[in-house]
């Protein structure tokens, strides 16, 4: 699996309920032929990040989404794809907050 394109923004809580801040991440994903979540559209991960400080950055959840019909599969990641992910949004997040 491989992130093609990104984005990212930050979820407001105009309650103030949340702890912490929330990101939604779009991700473009390539996967190979012989994985069992390629379609020939693609692929894109929406990906709720929660941080609660600096460097206590964590996975909500995701969502994977069809790009040809926008429909979501019921799939889950694998543990290192999850972790892979996780680390890409850290590493934005830190870019982000580095600027």
């Amino acid at each position: 699996m491989e992130i093609t394109q990104y984005s990212f923004e930050e979820i407001k809580d105009p309650t103030n309920i949340i702890e912490g801040k929330r990101f939604e991440f779009l991700l473009d994903v390539e996967v190979d032929e012989e994985d069992e979540l390629y379609t020939v559209a693609g692929l894109e991960i929406r990906v709720l990040i929660g941080q609660k400080a600096e460097d206590d950055i964590f996975l909500l959840n995701y969502f994977i989404i069809d790009k040809g019909d926008n429909s979501y599969l019921d799939f889950e990641l694998e543990e290192d794809e999850e972790a892979m992910i996780l680390n890409f949004c850290k590493e934005e997040l830190t870019k982000e907050n580095s600027e």
